[in-house]
């Protein structure tokens, strides 16, 4: 049985099908490979896109889903072996995910961290709690990384310069600046594809704090030695953007800040300036710009760049249901 946890445990060519198969499935949005299948959509945080995109892509392909809100409109659940449950939790998720399995065929999972300790919320005890006990395939729909929309944003850029082969583009992942600290999900799943795709990354910035988990800077070594490309860090905007081909931004926290965020709060504030403008998209390579979306506008990046035809973050958010739908039906056939 194949979970869909990261892109970093499915190979290149694995990688390259599904992308294969999302272009086909936008071409032609309607099929039957989940017809008479469900899948479970466990939501503990919010969401606009990937619930949309998870639901209406079952949907297309003749499935199911039912959406759960453990602690709403589901039972709160319980992940560490040894508790003595007399508190909140009702049930534990060795039942949960076992039950599950017995009703659905695909089980999606979106949790974020709890951002009061980094060395607890990097091993992604939900995710993995779920991929341990289920007996069917488990999606990441967004915990510490988000390989949703890393293929999502794959395929967008792919579609952009009419190539599957993105070797030898500049690739700026920049930070930007956010009134208060957020996951690091995207950041750490953008990098991870932007270099396993073979090109020339440079993660843009304020300061050495705001480098990335030191496991998804490994990833991506690893990637640049596999796939060709590069890797550098850079804080200084004005030579990470120059002559760049492409610019994705993402506000995240400080990790050796983590759960103390006000301390990182005066670092945050002087490097508003980071914010992603024209002066700045000026200096590329007539680079298109992307987000993962929600973004707010002159905060993370200015009204002149969102409404800007460099902007593909529209397509990068519909290419959510095409890649989801190629990840079910995959996950699917191979059971």
């Amino acid at each position: 049985m194949k979970h869909f946890l990261n892109t970093q445990d499915w190979s290149r060519p694995e990688i390259d099908a599904v992308l294969r198969e999302a272009a086909a499935f936008k071409r032609d949005r309607l099929g039957d490979q989940l017809k008479g299948k469900t899948i479970a959509l466990v939501f503990f945080n919010p969401s606009l896109r990937t619930r949309s995109s998870f639901e209406i892509g079952a949907f297309q392909l003749g499935g199911h889903a039912v959406v759960l809100a453990p602690g709403k409109d589901a039972w709160p659940i319980e992940f560490d072996l040894g508790t003595v449950m007399d508190g909140d939790t009702e049930e534990h998720i060795a039942e949960v995910a076992r039950v599950l399995s017995r009703y659905v065929d695909l089980i999606g999972v979106r949790a974020f961290p709890k951002f009061q300790n980094w060395s607890v919320d990097r091993e992604d005890h939900v995710l993995r709690g779920f991929a341990r006990y289920a007996t069917v395939p488990v999606i990441n729909m967004e915990t510490i990384t988000h390989p949703c929309q890393e293929l999502a944003h794959a395929l967008a850029l792919q579609e952009h310069f009419g190539s599957e082969d993105l070797r030898g583009r500049k690739y700026v992942l920049t930070w930007t600046y956010h009134p208060r600290p957020l996951n690091t999900a995207v950041a750490n799943s953008a990098l991870t594809i932007a270099t396993r795709l073979g090109m020339d990354v440079t993660l843009l910035c304020p300061t050495p704090e705001y480098v990335l988990d030191a496991r998804y800077m490994d990833w991506a070594r690893a990637n640049v030695a596999e796939s060709g490309g590069s890797l550098a860090v850079s804080h200084d905007p004005l030579a990470a953007y120059a002559g760049a081909d492409v610019i994705y931004a993402k506000s995240w926290g400080a990790i050796p800040y983590f759960g103390r965020w006000e301390q990182e709060k005066p670092i945050r504030d002087a490097h508003q300036h980071f914010m992603v403008d024209s002066d700045k998209m000026a200096l590329t390579n007539n680079a298109v710009f992307s987000h993962c979306l929600p973004l707010r506008r002159n905060v993370k990046a200015s009204d002149a760049v969102m409404d800007s035809p460099a902007c593909i973050a529209i397509e990068e958010a519909e290419n959510r249901l095409h890649v989801q739908k190629a990840v079910m039906a995959r996950l699917v056939g191979l059971g």
